[in-house]
């Protein structure tokens, strides 16, 4: 039987709401074989991770960055997930905590406008939420439905909350700049649901392919996110290129409904990973 590899994971060091041994128990439990964590900008839970490792299963340590694309009016955001990186390289850690702290300011401010339109959220009450880890809009969706503003996740992001009337934007590093920096420390960057529609803008073809030429592994094509005609286009994109694919369930536990394992990766797309990195190694526990 194929392994099961899942390769975009969520804890509370980011925006996930298992704490990264219960994640990585999490995914034992539903018959994972590797399973990495990538939470944003942050190697927060790798440690925590791999000291509860399960046996029989493989980590990969990881992170999903928040990028932007410049060469449009507006930029463009987009997340790429970088595998098996230095987590000491210095040019890539002094990015991501610029970047955290971005994201910091940001939900403060975002809090500061509900609260200027008589919404009762606290702040501190959302950071002790994030728990340490790193700040981010679905902890203030949290908030707004512990208020019973909203129901769900799904409606915190609407255009009445945090998809529109209260998004602010944030910095994010240059998504060249992040391949290479990610490329530097010994890592393989793939670009995290790059035609997820429903998302809203997506980055042209012709900018992927230079991406392609600056050192971008592969794409995530099986995503909850992509239609199949989405997943599609990106592999039909990725053989173009030349670039591996990839497959995930992008799990943050009880903020999305998406369960570990919903889509996976082949093993030899994980394998070519694993042998283009030089960052650090993958984990199995015994």
């Amino acid at each position: 039987m194929l392994p099961r590899i899942d390769l975009h994971t969520h804890s509370t060091a980011s925006d996930g709401t298992l704490s990264p041994p219960q994640l990585v128990r999490a995914a034992a439990e539903a018959g994972l074989d590797v399973v990495a964590i990538t939470d944003h900008d942050t190697t927060a839970g790798w440690e925590p991770a791999l000291q509860a490792l399960p046996g029989g299963l493989r980590l990969v340590r990881g992170a999903e960055l928040s990028c932007r694309w410049n060469g449009v009016e507006p930029s463009l955001p987009l997340h790429l997930l970088a595998y098996l990186f230095d987590p000491d390289a210095p040019e890539l850690v002094a990015e991501l905590a610029l970047v955290r702290a971005a994201r910091l300011q940001r939900g403060e401010r975002i809090v500061a406008l509900l609260r200027a339109d008589g919404i009762d959220v606290s702040w501190p009450e959302i950071l002790a939420g994030a728990g340490g880890g790193t700040v981010g809009r679905p902890h203030i969706a949290q908030a707004l439905i512990r208020a019973g503003l909203v129901a769900t996740t799904t409606e915190a992001f609407g255009p009445d909350w945090l998809g529109e009337r209260y998004r602010l934007p944030k910095e994010d590093i240059d998504v060249f700049q992040a391949v290479r920096l990610i490329r530097a420390a010994g890592g393989v960057p793939v670009f995290a649901h790059p035609r997820a529609t429903r998302r809203g803008r997506i980055v042209p073809d012709e900018l992927i392919a230079e991406l392609a030429a600056a050192g971008l592994a592969g794409l995530e094509a099986d995503h909850e996110d992509h239609s199949p005609a989405e997943r599609a286009h990106v592999r039909g994109l990725a053989a173009d290129l030349g670039l591996l694919v990839t497959g995930s369930s992008d799990f943050h536990g009880t903020h999305k409904t998406v369960q570990l394992g919903a889509f996976t990766t082949a093993p030899e797309a994980y394998e070519r990973i694993v042998a283009e990195s030089s960052g650090v190694v993958e984990v199995a526990s015994g």
